[in-house]
């Protein structure tokens, strides 16, 4: 992957900064109500399945739409993507907008999906 080499630099350096959590930690948290799933990909991955019960809010636009859907700067987020590298960016932003409890999922949606954790799809 030599054309990405400056977006996994990225990627490795907000690992350092950020939590991981996995797939069944991640929706034991969801389903007791101790964490909301945020999904950072693209709309069309969404509409295509998404995890049941997530919240969509893009890369491009989350840093402007997370305050007001998630106020509380204490509440725990878990974003998610395609496979951890967006969400680890979207949680390393998160952190520095003042969000206290924020992790990505790692492995993203292909790990949510190989545990066998529910999800859902549009219409």
């Amino acid at each position: 992957m030599a054309g990405h080499a400056g977006f996994e630099k990225l990627v490795a350096e907000a690992r350092k900064s950020i939590t991981e959590i996995s797939p069944q930690d991640a929706a034991t948290k969801s389903k007791g109500g101790e964490a909301v799933i945020v999904d950072v990909r693209e709309k069309d991955e969404w509409d295509e399945e998404h995890v049941a019960g997530a919240t969509h809010l893009s890369r491009g636009t989350i840093e402007l739409e997370v305050e007001e859907k998630f106020p509380d700067l204490n509440t725990t987020i878990i974003c998610h993507c395609g496979g951890g590298s967006r969400s680890a960016l979207a949680a390393e932003s998160l952190q520095k907008m003042g969000y206290k409890n924020v992790r990505s999922l790692a492995g993203g949606f292909q790990a949510w999906k190989a545990a066998g954790l529910p999800t859902s799809k549009l219409l």
